[in-house]
């Protein structure tokens, strides 16, 4: 079972890498938007996987905290792409 969770953390650690690299590299704002809250879900999963691999479940708390930080900060940037036609 540890292997799953080795593979899982590494491909994790891929995507985050590619999203970091559009987080960069745009080309607009709503690119850079979108990666960020990509790189913040992928916090989440990884924080899972490793409450997973450990069987502690202490964190929880900070994954729902984080859940909700990245839910309104979805909704906030939206609201700001929606009033600045420029941004798409």
């Amino acid at each position: 079972m540890t292997h799953l969770y080795s593979v899982t953390l590494g491909v994790l650690v891929v995507a985050g890498l590619l999203t970091l690299v559009r987080l960069v590299h745009g080309p607009r704002a709503l690119d850079r938007i979108v990666a960020l809250d990509v790189i913040v879900t992928m916090v989440i999963a990884g924080t899972a996987v490793g409450m997973a691999l450990r069987d502690d479940s202490t964190a929880l708390p900070v994954l729902v905290v984080l859940a909700l930080l990245a839910f309104i900060g979805s909704v906030t940037a939206a609201h700001l792409v929606e009033k600045r036609k420029g941004m798409r």
